[in-house]
């Protein structure tokens, strides 16, 4: 035989099992996969070389019978199992999440296009990734797209590539500079990186230089997702970084290509620049950079692209609730510099005025003095450790040419612009001119910080963060303690473990790879399990990055010189998935420096009291760095006051209130564009109509819950109620079952959540979950195993219940229905094969039987067994109508060809409703669904009347 004698979607027997032939089976090769297995066990089969014939579906015994449970176990472990279901999104069945209803709104308004263009600019925490990777894995299995690349900054590269894996099972080779010599090695003479590895998680930054990024252009995906997209927003005026321009360019280039998909994700997308923020629109359609956004049209034209929802938006969005804490505890606390850190600051100011006052050289001079003071500033606020790195480091401004590039390379460096280079280059230590006459008082004041290093007793800010971090470890909460800096992160790391005994602690810094961040996180979880942890951190954490499950409170170390920063730091705990109601955000300040208290009262406050006024976070304007350079050299490096920290809106100076009012209309405006740039279009209806479309193939989330709970009930486990589902005691359940709930780490698992967020180690009741997916699986191939011990075997393929929910005996028969679906793209039809799990059923004689609608199958399915049924009767019965299987043959070929018509319909719908009539029309042109005959019957359950009849 040769391949081309198997039809796809028939069944075939080799190597022992039956198979599954798959449509992208070739001639003489089989692309298959085995029976009631999983994607994972897929492998080629070759007729000409290996013994393979033709098989088909052994019908059940009358011997190996059940009660209704069992039949209904079987039933929710095939459709939980299913991973190919021909519902109207090819991907939801292979995923391993169960998205919520507001994550399909982005999938659905991508349908709507030919060519995906969106910008997903929801709020912190609400699951951007999740989203992005939806409409990802549909055009992917819909075969519109066969290669995919993910831009995202070099620290979120490991993290979107253990998502795309887990979640969405998609292989992402990572493309950084620590990978990127190994990945070319391994390429064939002529062969390109993006073609030989189609999915790809590539660093913004390494990617847009100019060695590696003209080749990207030419090879890129068809299509790009880019995360923390503000990071590309430029402005037209000259004045961004040299990095933020060129990250520009690259994506604009890729946008030039009409027929590339392109998903933009950041919650921040309107920094305050009206110019970046058009820019950045403008990549989805040229039109949206100068349309007029307060008209109708350009709004109606922005909603077609653009997704932004706040919390409020969507907890409660179609019933089901998402989860996130109720509350965010901030506080302050305030330190007094001891007498010795007073003395060196005092000391290190004076010198700092100086250079500030000097008006003597350049303006280019000029300039590198001041950014130089500025950093010196900033560090001696952190740390004497960042202190005395600073005095010892050059300034990166003195190999400016002009003035203006010193502006820019000090503003970088030294200012919390985290919309230009993003969180990895957000803690490097600046440094501060080093003129010849100068360097011997440098270095003496850095000798001085060392001391002030090796003395830990006089660093009043160290004993109160130390303080305070007890105090929360007490409660019960485990933080994560912000820095500005690396040296800063590793000076508090070192005394937070002399002082925490007992305690779990880590630091990470931007000097480690994203590998590397992600396994000590790991590592901290994991030898922490079930006691308290810290983390200390710079901001390469800050953007991105998922804490929730091992963190529940933020310490700011270090004040962010942007309260964006800040507000990124705390949604790393502040999220969905957070298993807390209540997360804690603490500040930590200095009451008597003349830096902390002029950030706080010009920034911090202020956008700590927008956000819970109109809770919302609302990006500080553009000129926020000169109002607070300004206020900083007026109070600070002049000498007029530096001890008076409190600023009167009202009555202090006219450029902090007009700076005041600016970022006023600002939070109106934002407010206003909650409510304008809304997504209506598409409507909650059309996406609970998706919503049930695919839960006709893949079931409803209660089925889960009362499935798991039968079935390990049945295995002998012991299941006891909790306020969050059910504990189970494992310790009497087979030992296949036991090796099946134990995760990758070695843990058994026990607690079943019914939603998330849940505790690390449980499993929540979805299909999609790993352990919830392993129960199913042992119990659908343990029912299609008559070897195994009868207690072993909690499903069963026959059945039969004696009831008075009957009038004549009725059969319902457990049926797997394979369809081929012929889906149109831009490459022509691309035919997949899918499986469905439905119930049908008739009453009276198969020769002449009555087919039950769907209604009356769903009562049939609910009845209760009104007595017991004698043995003898039991399989006298079920033997007689087993053996009258084949005469119903052709009427259960009938039933799968109404099924395809049924999967047909519902992938027109969900296109029409996505793209409207005419547009939705011209999509599905071509699409088909076809049933693969004959189907399959894998279980016979018969509904006896209680009063005998027949």
């Amino acid at each position: 035989m040769t391949a081309t004698d198997f039809a796809i979607g028939s069944l075939v027997t080799a190597r022992g099992r039956d198979w599954v032939v798959l449509p992208e089976s070739v001639e003489d090769f089989l692309l298959a996969k085995p029976l009631g297995g999983s994607d994972a066990e897929i492998t080629g089969l070759i007729p000409a070389v290996e013994e393979v014939t033709a098989a088909s579906f052994a019908p059940p015994s009358a011997t190996d019978r059940g009660d209704d449970r069992s039949g209904r176990m079987l039933r929710e472990a095939l459709r939980i199992g299913f991973r190919s279901s021909g519902g109207p999104f090819r991907s939801l069945a292979s995923l391993n999440v169960d998205p919520r209803p507001y994550q399909l709104v982005p999938l659905l308004l991508g349908l709507r296009q030919d060519t995906v263009r969106l910008l997903i600019a929801d709020d912190v925490g609400i699951g951007k990734t999740v989203e992005a990777g939806l409409v990802a894995s549909e055009l992917l299995a819909q075969g519109t797209v066969q290669r995919l690349a993910v831009l995202c900054p070099p620290s979120l590269a490991e993290q979107w590539r253990a998502e795309l894996s887990e979640k969405f099972g998609l292989d992402a080779q990572l493309v950084l500079p620590s990978t990127i010599t190994r990945l070319e090695r391994s390429l064939a003479v002529g062969e390109e990186l993006f073609t030989r590895y189609p999915v790809t998680v590539v660093s913004l930054d390494f990617i847009k230089s100019e060695r590696h990024r003209y080749e990207f252009q030419r090879t890129a995906p068809e299509l790009i997702i880019v995360d923390e997209a503000h990071t590309v927003a430029a402005d037209d005026s000259g004045k961004g970084s040299a990095g933020r321009t060129q990250r520009y360019h690259l994506i604009r280039s890729l946008a030039d290509d009409r027929s590339r998909h392109l998903v933009l994700t950041t919650a921040t997308p309107h920094s305050g620049n009206d110019g970046a923020f058009r820019n950045l629109i403008g990549l989805l359609d040229d039109d949206l950079k100068t349309v007029d956004l307060s008209s109708e049209g350009g709004r109606r034209l922005l909603a077609q692209h653009m997704v932004q929802r706040r919390r409020g938006d969507i907890r409660d969005y179609l019933g089901a609730e998402t989860q996130f804490p109720k509350d965010r505890q901030t506080s302050e606390v305030a330190y007094q510099l001891s007498a010795a850190h007073r003395e060196f600051f005092d000391d290190v100011l004076q010198y700092i005025r100086g250079q500030v006052q000097d008006r003597s050289g350049t303006k280019l001079q000029q300039r590198v003095r001041w950014w130089s003071a500025l950093a010196l500033l900033r560090a001696m606020a952190s740390s004497p450790a960042a202190a005395a790195m600073t005095l010892r480091t050059r300034a990166a401004t003195k190999e400016a040419e002009t003035d203006a590039e010193a502006d820019l390379v000090g503003a970088a460096e030294v200012l919390d612009q985290f919309e230009d280079e993003g969180a990895d280059a957000a803690d490097l230590v600046p440094g501060a001119e080093h003129e010849a006459s100068e360097a011997s008082l440098l270095r003496a004041y850095a000798d001085r910080a060392d001391a002030l290093v090796a003395s830990p007793a006089d660093d009043a800010k160290l004993a109160l963060l130390i303080k305070q971090v007890k105090a929360l470890l007490k409660d019960g909460f485990s933080p994560i303690v912000f820095c500005r800096f690396i040296q800063t992160a590793k000076y508090v790391h070192e005394h937070l473990v002399g002082a925490l005994r007992g305690v779990a602690v880590e630091v990470v810094t931007g000097e480690l790879p994203s590998e590397e961040r992600a396994a000590r996180i790991a590592a901290l979880a994991s030898r922490s399990e079930g006691a308290s942890r810290v983390l200390v951190a710079t901001d390469c954490l800050s953007e991105g990055v998922n804490l929730q499950a091992d963190f529940q409170a933020v310490v700011h170390y270090d004040l962010a010189w942007n309260p964006t920063r800040h507000e990124q730091r705390e949604g790393r705990v502040d999220r969905f998935g957070q298993p807390r109601d209540i997360v804690r955000a603490q500040t930590i300040y200095g009451a008597d420096n003349g830096i902390d208290g002029i950030v706080l009262d010009v920034l911090i406050r202020k956008h700590e009291k927008i956000r819970r006024d109109l809770g919302i976070s609302v990006p500080v304007p553009a000129r926020s760095d000169e109002v607070l350079s300004a206020l900083l050299e007026g109070s600070v490096m002049r000498g007029s006051g530096y001890e008076q920290l409190a600023f009167d809106f009202e009555l202090d100076d006219g450029a902090v209130k007009d700076f005041d009012a600016e970022w006023e209309s600002s939070a109106e405006k934002e407010k206003q564009s909650q409510t304008m740039f809304a997504q209506r279009t598409i409507r909650p209806d059309e996406v609970k109509e998706a919503m049930d479309a695919a839960r006709r193939s893949l079931g409803a989330p209660g089925d889960v819950e009362r499935f798991v709970r039968d079935a390990l009930s049945e295995l002998r486990a012991l299941v006891s109620p909790a306020e969050f589902g059910f504990d189970a005691d494992l310790s009497q359940v087979p030992v296949q079952v036991s090796e099946a709930l134990t995760s990758a780490d070695g843990r058994r698992v026990t607690a079943f959540h019914r939603d998330l967020p849940a505790p690390r180690g449980s499993a929540v009741l979805q299909r999609t979950d790993p352990t919830v997916a392993a129960l199913a699986n042992y119990v659908l191939n343990s029912a299609l195993d008559s070897t195994l011990d009868a207690r072993d075997r909690p499903a069963k393929r026959a059945g039969i219940l004696t009831t008075n929910a009957v009038s004549n005996l009725t059969v319902a028969l457990l049926m797997r229905f394979r369809t081929h679906l012929v889906l149109p793209s831009k490459d022509g039809p691309r035919t997949t094969l899918a499986e469905e799990a439905r119930v049908v059923a008739f009453r009276g004689k198969p020769s002449a039987p009555e087919w039950l609608t769907d209604a009356e199958v769903e009562h049939l399915l609910a009845a209760e067994p009104s007595a017991n049924t004698p043995a003898d009767v039991a399989e006298n019965t079920l033997a007689a109508v087993i053996r009258a299987l084949p005469v119903i043959r052709e009427q259960l070929s009938e039933r799968a060809e109404q099924l395809a018509a049924q999967l047909e319909a519902d992938h027109v719908s969900v296109r029409v409703a996505a793209r409207g009539e005419r547009a939705g029309a011209l999509s599905v042109r071509g699409l088909a669904v076809r049933a693969q005959l004959p189907p399959d019957v894998l279980g016979v359950y018969v509904y006896r009347p209680a009063g005998g009849a027949a």
